[in-house]
């Protein structure tokens, strides 16, 4: 039985290992795990691990209705109309610390998450076990955790590092940890991961993480570190230490299998999950533990493309549409373009399900997000749209290989300029998407925007863009904007404030429980 398909069984026997509410009882009905019970079997510690993955699915993650894609609408790229999660008024610079959505709901559910990984690490070993099946378990935990507590300080900062089960006698009033010591914990984590994880797995248990998934996210967090809003006396040392990470995945590529799968589209399809490509995703199975990806994507349109993405898109030539010689037809405007537009966006003119969109099928930008639906320009067979309640089994992926060339080529620009590894990187991307290579001679500046501009593009929809300018400190700039329907139409102007609003708000509710808790600047 696959990994993702594992139910999961005994998982709310385990809430209490994410908890500090309240304090256990001394006593308690045979028919419900504490503690005192709960660490005697081999099962349970099957069962505990599954608790510790299935915070990924919860709504302050990446599962919940849509919250993964919600997320690109806090970014330029997207709109959502309905403030579903709370992620429009992120994008209007609106947030306060009593929001409710994603600011409270994500720094709980990684808590409930670190918690459970915490009192894994303390008590699996009271069970017997194989000493490799205990060992991989811990580095898939190490995993788990540095993911968890990276949801936290790159979104709120400094945060209480909490290493030991949860007690509330000890851990109910800590303070903020400085943001730095958290990351050197994460990093820590991750080294603790690679050591003791395996590069693949069988096919019985795809889904786990792995060696290269914890190599990779370390990729992720040293370039996070190396960039403007947190280097801010640009260290070259910071941005080296983000290129030889990525390094060490691109060298591992081989043993490891990863590469980039040859069609985009098909990349973010079911029938395609756990390709070579993905280094790390977050499983989902209908009708045990489905997602409204489907549902979002051809109906709700909550997480609606802004013009501004979609003209983002060079044409197939290479050139930007505002390029003279470009060939760009305003009279045409999705005419002969980068061939990621359509596997990404649902635009008026193109079809969709096997009809013809209007310029009201989409009705609140004009364009739909086609990535990470089943659907595409043919009409959608029963079994796809007729699935019950509007559920989906898409996996979302967190990690993918054309990331690590892009951490690659972005961290390598910084610190030896644009070179032919950098260009190679580049272009092994765009070579799979169709498009011509990047060639000649360019400033270090001028390849800054190109990797800014193909990062993109390349990851549209994927929940990495709004992270991407927050961290490019562009966001002052790109979220102080207008943002514009398919025909120009005003739709609103966002607000951003960079002296309070490339952090999130401590939640209210955390401060309410935690008078120790500092709130963020400006809050």
């Amino acid at each position: 039985m696959q990994f993702k398909n594992i139910i999961l069984v005994l998982s709310s026997a385990i809430l209490l290992l994410g908890s500090c509410s309240k304090s256990l009882l001394d006593t308690s009905p045979d028919n419900k795990y504490v503690e005192g019970n709960f660490w005697e079997s081999e099962a349970a510690v099957d069962a505990a691990l599954t608790g510790c993955y299935a915070v990924l699915t919860y709504s302050g993650m990446y599962g919940g209705e849509a919250t993964a894609l919600w997320e690109e609408t806090a970014s330029p790229n997207a709109y959502n109309y309905s403030n579903s999660m709370g992620f429009n008024a992120i994008a209007e610079g609106t947030q306060e610390a009593s929001s409710e959505g994603i600011i409270p709901t994500r720094y709980q559910n990684c808590y409930a998450g670190i918690g459970r990984c915490n009192s894994f690490l303390a008590h699996a070993g009271e069970v017997p076990l194989d000493a490799d099946d205990y060992a991989r378990m811990r580095g898939e935990v190490y995993f788990l955790r540095a993911l968890y507590y990276f949801n936290l300080e790159n979104y709120y900062g400094g945060i209480p590092l909490i290493l030991d089960p949860p007690d509330v006698s000890t851990q109910a009033e800590l303070p903020r940890t400085d943001r730095v010591e958290v990351v050197n914990q994460i990093l820590k984590d991750l080294d603790s991961a690679s050591s003791l994880l395996p590069f693949k797995y069988g096919s019985a248990d795809q889904g786990r993480a792995t060696k290269g998934a914890a190599m990779s996210l370390k990729a992720r967090i040293l370039l996070y570190e190396a960039s403007p809003l947190l280097n801010t006396d640009n260290s070259k040392e910071k941005w080296q230490a983000a290129e030889d990470a990525a390094q060490a995945v691109i060298d591992a590529a081989p043993q490891a299998g990863y590469g980039l799968f040859g069609n985009y589209r098909s990349l973010f399809l079911p029938e395609n999950e756990n390709n070579k490509e993905v280094i790390f995703d977050v499983q989902f199975i209908y009708p045990d533990l489905g997602n409204s990806f489907d549902l979002i994507g051809r109906q709700y349109n909550t997480n609606a493309p802004l013009l501004g993405l979609a003209e983002a898109y060079e044409m197939d030539n290479g050139l930007a549409i505002n390029n003279p010689n470009s060939g760009y037809d305003a009279g045409d405007p999705y005419k002969n373009r980068d061939p990621r537009l359509y596997a990404t966006i649902v635009f008026p003119g193109d079809t969709f399900m096997g009809v013809p969109v209007t310029n009201t099928r989409f009705s609140i930008t004009g364009y739909g997000m086609k990535k990470y639906t089943v659907y595409d320009k043919e009409t959608a067979s029963s079994d796809v749209s007729d699935l019950k309640g509007g559920q989906s089994y898409t996996n979302f992926i967190v990690l993918r290989y054309a990331d690590i060339l892009m951490m690659y080529a972005e961290a390598r620009n910084e610190v030896s300029g644009p070179d032919d590894k950098v260009l190679s990187a580049l272009n092994q991307i765009r070579n799979r998407a169709g498009m011509p290579e990047i060639t000649g001679t360019y400033t270090q500046d001028s390849m800054r925007n190109i990797i800014h501009l193909e990062r993109r593009i390349e990851f549209a929809g994927e929940a990495l863009y709004y992270n991407d300018i927050r961290r490019w400190k562009t966001a002052e700039t790109e979220l102080n904007q207008k943002i514009y329907t398919y025909n120009h139409s005003a739709i609103e102007t966002r607000t951003f404030d960079p002296a309070r609003d490339y952090w999130w708000p401590i939640p209210q509710v955390q401060k309410d429980l935690n008078p120790n808790l500092e709130q963020s600047a400006g809050y």
